[in-house]
Formats: C-alpha cells, sequence, structure tokens
C-alpha cells in the first residue's frame, strides 16, 4: 500500500496530498515519483512535488525524498524524508513508525519554508489514516 503512490493522499495526515502524478507502483531505490499537492499557503495552492524513492526494502521499510522541480525544471530534493518502517506482531498486525526527517534541509530552503511546516499530530493523523486504509473489510 505504501508502495502506491495512489494511496497516499487517503494515507496523508496533513490534507495537502491531493493524487498521484505518477500512478506507478514504487519498485526500486532512485525512482522518481510524482504528487499532485494543495496547500492554502503556497504561492499557486496547487502545485506538484517530485519524490526519489531512498529506501525500499519490502515489506520491512519505504521511504523517499520529497523534492521539486526548478525554476529550470530540475529535480531538487530538499532534505527532507518520509520513511516508514514495518515489523509484522502478530498474524494479521504490523507496527508501523513514520518517520519525518528534515534535518538536512539546507538554509535557503528554510528561508521561506518553516520547519517542520506541520506538528506532530499530523503524523499521528497519517498513521491512523494508514490503520484505516489497511483494515481488511467485512463482506457480508
Amino acid at each position: 500500500m505504501l508502495a502506491d503512490p495512489t494511496s497516499h493522499s487517503a494515507i496523508d495526515g496533513t490534507g495537502w496530498v491531493q493524487e498521484a502524478v505518477d500512478r506507478v507502483s514504487l519498485t526500486e531505490v532512485g525512482q522518481i515519483f510524482g504528487m499532485g499537492m494543495h496547500h492554502a499557503n503556497h504561492p499557486k495552492g496547487d502545485y506538484q512535488v517530485v519524490n526519489k524513492v531512498q529506501v525500499l526494502d519490502p515489506p520491512s521499510a519505504i521511504g523517499w525524498l520529497r523534492g521539486y522541480r526548478n525554476d529550470d525544471g530540475e529535480q531538487e530534493f530538499g532534505g527532507w524524508l518520509w520513511g516508514y518502517d514495518l515489523v509484522q506482531v502478530g498474524p494479521s498486525e504490523t507496527e508501523v513508525t513514520l518517520t519525518y526527517d528534515w534535518s538536512a534541509v539546507p538554509p535557503h530552503i528554510r528561508e521561506y519554508i518553516q520547519f517542520p511546516p506541520f506538528g506532530p499530530e499530523h503524523l499521528t493523523n497519517s498513521l491512523h489514516h494508514l490503520a484505516e486504509v489497511a483494515a481488511p473489510t467485512s463482506r457480508a
């Protein structure tokens, strides 16, 4: 599910992730995928980000660097990483740790984006959304 960018908007805890630009499953480190975003304080409101898979170790871990296209259309990655570590703790139960690491964000980006750009409640929301999306549904 985390390797499927089309599920990311349902998992997102901020409400900013809109839809996958690239609808292909994540299968390798270095893979780039785009996401449509919306944020009321962004100059454009609607915008796109690019992400680069940094960790892919199914079923234990997945993570990607968040980036953007600069004015020349080149991809740049700003130093923040989303990562999920998963440990199976029962036959149908998995413990998930979500990490948002922004420690490598350079000063020139911190000049116009305050880090972290949201509180820890958004990470908690993401984990709750992931649990809801991943929960098996009963069929009548």
